[in-house]
């Protein structure tokens, strides 16, 4: 079973797997290859941040390519009125993926100019080419009783909608995925919660990369690790 929302930022699956391969994939997220802002020659700044502190900003601004290549690409930023300067005021054969990232605060008669230069790496490398978050949990196996009443009534006012409104019923079997108040709320009546053998794994993205695209991409480079191993062996 998966799910995404509209715009490919978040995805999640369950899945019946053990934990050690989960963790290897959320690990090897960090071998997936993104690009980011390396370099940085500010020509004038005549804002309050210091050069170091908008370079920084910069680099960690999420960038959009539709191909993967070495070649490296210049944005331009040149502004000169007042008010915030954002990352989407950023020039270049490139796609900033939010366009509303403040980068400085401008004064009347004040200017902010500079060129940036991308380059391709990988999280192991930076975080700033970290492509996203993978996280996972095992959903929680629930045994009803004559309280199953009680519990609905917990599940039905739970601000995060951990069951999506689901009802329980008496006499039943449920793996859920059940949120830390829900849980604490369940152990003030004495209900028992295990974990299943079923994992839930939540990829979100930082816009580089669509989330259902993620896990994929991962698997092809935990893949290729592993042949280089096995042809080692």
């Amino acid at each position: 079973m998966a799910h995404s929302n509209s715009d490919n930022a978040s995805f999640n699956f369950i899945t019946e797997t053990s934990e050690n391969l989960v963790n290897a994939i959320r690990r090897y997220l960090n071998q997936i290859q993104v690009v980011a802002i390396d370099e940085v020659e500010i020509f004038k700044n005549d804002s309050a941040s210091y050069d170091e502190t908008i370079a920084h900003r910069l680099g960690l601004i999420p960038l959009k390519v539709n191909k993967i290549s070495d070649k490296e690409i210049k944005l331009k930023l040149s502004v000169s009125k007042p008010g915030v300067v954002y990352s989407g005021e950023l020039k270049g054969d490139i796609e900033v993926v939010y366009d509303k990232i403040p980068l400085a605060i401008l004064n009347k008669d004040q200017e902010l100019e500079l060129i940036a230069q991308t380059k391709v790496g990988n999280g192991n490398e930076h975080a700033k080419f970290t492509p996203g978050l993978i996280y996972y949990r095992n959903l929680l196996t629930l045994k009803t009783d004559a309280k199953a009443k009680e519990i609905s009534e917990i599940f039905l006012r739970c601000y995060s909608n951990c069951v999506n409104g689901k009802k329980i019923e008496n006499n039943k079997t449920y793996e859920l995925d059940i949120c830390e108040s829900c849980q604490d709320e369940l152990s003030n009546l004495k209900i028992t919660l295990t974990p299943s053998n079923k994992i839930i794994v939540f990829v979100e993205s930082f816009g580089q990369l669509e989330s259902n695209k993620m896990i994929p991409t991962i698997v092809k480079e935990l893949k290729k690790d592993l042949n280089s191993v096995v042809k080692k062996l």
